[in-house]
């Protein structure tokens, strides 16, 4: 199975302390929808740490049935404690899962044969294939290219890495290092343009919550080699990008515009907080001058 293209880091909506499941079901039908070619639940964006296990394994669950087979869905399933993410896996795996997406052990910080041997154990104990996800900005540590390339070479199901490490140079780095099927992801929408041109084959993308088809569609020009196309498309839409990451941390903004278009409730869950009202005009006025609202 190929992994590229446009993949949305599916917000999880709460109603009254509960998961939202209809509404992330209709969630889900909107992206579709728009285009996209794959959804992640149980990302950052998900909100995945401030969920139980039950919740974890049944959201992805409800995914992959609302999906249906229509686009791929990459499982958020990883964790810092490497036996916990095996479990997950082999969950969603059984659950008809298109592949997982395994984040950099957070917070222990273990140094480079901590993570390989981490990616390495979960990749023995599946066949679903895995997607690394280096995120240092959130882990503490990055996957180091030369870690990325062992697991590559010993790991027959590692077969991408999606990079948020906000560095078009480890993309390049990546690109030099890694065989030529092993799939780049974007992890950041602003550098979605040169990633691409760099060797990423696709994006997992927090704007595509609120606009599927117009990242598609920079996405699409970027791969297809149109770019100016692509050039265009990332000057109109970075302020949309920009503004859904600074005007809090992620998932709080996104979840916010969802909730100011009605779409979903304005419930998240602590340690983190809803948006400040004092930023809801500026959010409004953002999602108006794009039509999201």
């Amino acid at each position: 199975m190929k992994y590229q293209g446009l993949y949305t880091a599916i917000v999880t909506p709460f109603k009254d302390g509960q998961v939202d499941y209809e509404a992330y079901k209709a969630l889900i039908e909107a992206q579709i929808a728009g285009g996209v070619d794959g959804i992640v639940p149980m990302g950052t964006t998900g909100e995945s740490p401030t969920v139980s296990t039950k919740e974890h394994l049944e959201i992805i669950r409800v995914c992959i049935e609302t999906v249906a087979g229509r686009c791929q869905v990459i499982a958020g399933t990883g964790a810092n404690c490497t036996e916990e993410a095996i479990e997950m896996t082999k969950a969603a795996a059984a659950m008809g899962a298109d592949g997982t997406l395994q984040v950099c052990p957070y917070y222990n910080k273990p140094n480079q044969e901590g993570v390989y041997q981490h990616f390495k154990a979960i990749a023995e104990a599946t066949d679903l294939p895995i997607i690394l996800y280096s995120i240092p900005g959130r882990s503490g540590i990055e996957i180091a290219v030369d870690t990325v390339a062992r697991l590559a070479a010993d790991c027959p199901t590692i077969v991408a890495i999606k990079e948020a490490g906000g560095s078009v140079e480890r993309v390049n780095q990546l690109v030099q290092a890694l065989p030529a099927d092993f799939a780049v992801l974007s992890g950041d929408d602003g550098l979605t343009v040169p990633f691409i041109s760099c060797g990423a084959v696709g994006l997992v993308s927090v704007t595509s919550n609120v606009a599927p088809a117009e990242m598609k569609a920079l996405v699409d020009a970027a791969m297809s080699g149109d770019g100016k196309k692509a050039l265009e498309l990332q000057k109109k839409y970075y302020p949309l990008m920009k503004g859904l990451m600074s005007l809090d941390v992620n998932p709080v903004p996104v979840k916010a515009a969802l909730a100011l278009r009605g779409d979903i409730g304005w419930d998240i869950r602590l340690p983190l907080v809803p948006l400040a009202a004092e930023k809801h005009a500026k959010l409004a006025d953002l999602l108006k001058s794009f039509n999201l609202m």
